[in-house]
């Protein structure tokens, strides 16, 4: 096994590492959303709207794969970090083989469930009816997709992120060919309208899925020469799901607040849906390269804590902030000059742009507060203390929602434009609290250390 360079070398040479390839491959993944508003865009503004819906379900069934991907970073990270072979070994193959059933498991639900859930959000008639036909085609592709997550999983611990960017701009150019190839057919591939989107996703996932199995078969730490490490590990699963479960509820939370948000939405009209799905597609193109960041984070704080590099934990922190918050700021000047055209090339309603392009310079002043709870939950994940992160997600997702925007839409009925004013102020809370309990927690940690 090489030296781990994750614990010596210079901490902004392993940001820009790891966060620049992480970053690329946001943006080309944020790009292939782009790609599918842009050509459901050409079939209605209901189409869009049913879009939206479904992002949102999809983004649930993700959720947990999200959790369990951390938990596997960080496990396999801290082993290494301690120079335990083994023991990532371990955490690797049992980690696959959960996923997997996870993964089927939500596959299953959501077939049952799916129709249920999109009309608890408020979508009726045409979108409901275009929701279904587009998410149950989207299902088929979940279980690569979060195999493929626990795979780079991985190699993130190892501090690769280059491989999964390959695959998120692979995934973007085949994306650009193949909606338009099977929304509107050619030659002996038939014409599949806007189902054809979500048959485009779905082959590429199985494509980027095989991708990156080989890769994590190339590290050495995976392979099938010892069936006993996929055998079920009690202790192991303990130990992942313990990891995992703050970090899944977050993300579930956070799909629930959206779909929280959406119920209030669909009061102001399907139009003001479809410009909030538009709006966050835009928003997106900023915030979600600054992820890099994030995935930075947790890969060095990880392999450091391990090693108890406390020094090093507190230097990444303070750099990833500063430049997350210079990224932001460009952010926010970029969405105030070119937000509105961005938006028309997705729908050229007049109601649609004006909702879409003040939601969009509204949320870019929250990217600073954005950027602050991401590194500061991939922090707590990297030093294996993430228990408060669903406890905020719930607060600033559904608790405060919840009780503030139904005063705002359903009691004072004001204008859309308070829905995003609130949503930004109560983000902005959670921030200031998360950013002041990571570095409470990590000075415990440090104390006990030197302590002992």
């Amino acid at each position: 096994m090489n030296k781990n360079h994750l614990l010596t070398r210079d901490i902004n040479s392993l940001i820009k590492q790891i966060a620049i390839p992480s970053s690329i491959g946001m943006f080309f993944n944020t790009m292939y959303n782009v790609v599918d508003t842009f050509y459901v865009g050409l079939v209605s503004t209901v189409a869009i709207t049913a879009l939206s819906y479904s992002f949102i379900v999809y983004f649930m069934l993700l959720s947990i794969s999200f959790g369990l991907s951390s938990a596997i970073t960080a496990h396999v990270g801290n082993s290494l970090g301690k120079h335990k072979i083994n023991l990532a070994k371990i955490f690797i193959s049992n980690g696959i083989t959960f996923v997997t059933f996870v993964a089927t498991t939500l596959c299953i639900l959501g077939f049952i469930f799916l129709e249920d859930i999109f009309s608890l959000m408020g979508a009726k008639e045409e979108a409901l009816l275009l929701s279904l036909d587009y998410t149950y085609i989207i299902l088929i592709g979940v279980i690569p997709m979060l195999l493929g997550l626990a795979a780079n999983a991985v190699l993130i611990a190892r501090g690769d992120t280059k491989s999964y960017r390959n695959t998120l701009i692979f995934g973007f150019f085949m994306n650009l060919l193949l909606d338009p190839l099977f929304m509107y057919g050619y030659g002996f591939v038939p014409a599949l309208g806007f189902k054809g989107v979500a048959y485009a996703t779905v082959f590429i996932q199985f494509i980027t899925f095989g991708y990156i199995m080989i890769k994590l078969y190339k590290t050495t730490l995976f392979n099938f020469e010892n069936p006993k490490l996929f055998f079920p590990d009690c202790r192991v699963y303990k130990k992942l799901l313990i990891q995992a479960i703050p970090q899944s509820l977050n993300m579930f939370v956070m799909s629930l607040g959206t779909m929280v948000v959406m119920y209030f939405v669909s009061q102001y009209g399907y139009k003001s849906v479809a410009a909030f799905g538009i709006g966050y597609r835009v928003e997106q193109i900023i915030l979600l390269p600054m992820l890099g960041l994030n995935i930075a984070v947790s890969s060095i704080v990880a392999n450091n804590y391990g090693a108890k590099n406390f020094d090093r934990i507190h230097e990444v922190i303070k750099k990833s902030l500063l430049y997350g918050y210079i990224m932001s700021g460009i952010g926010v000047v970029f969405l105030a000059l070119a937000g509105e055209y961005i938006i028309m090339v997705f729908d050229r309603d007049s109601e649609v742009i004006s909702v879409a392009y003040i939601y969009v310079v509204i949320e870019s002043f929250v990217f600073f507060a954005y950027i602050t709870i991401f590194i500061s939950n991939s922090t707590l994940q990297g030093i294996k203390q993430p228990f408060v992160i669903p406890y905020i997600s719930f607060y600033r997702q559904i608790f405060m929602p919840v009780i503030i925007l139904y005063f705002v839409v359903d009691i004072l009925k004001l204008d859309i434009v308070y829905v995003w004013i609130v949503l930004g102020v109560i983000i902005y809370s959670a921030a200031f609290f998360i950013y002041y309990y990571t570095k409470k927690k990590l000075l415990e940690l440090e104390t006990r250390i030197i302590n002992k």
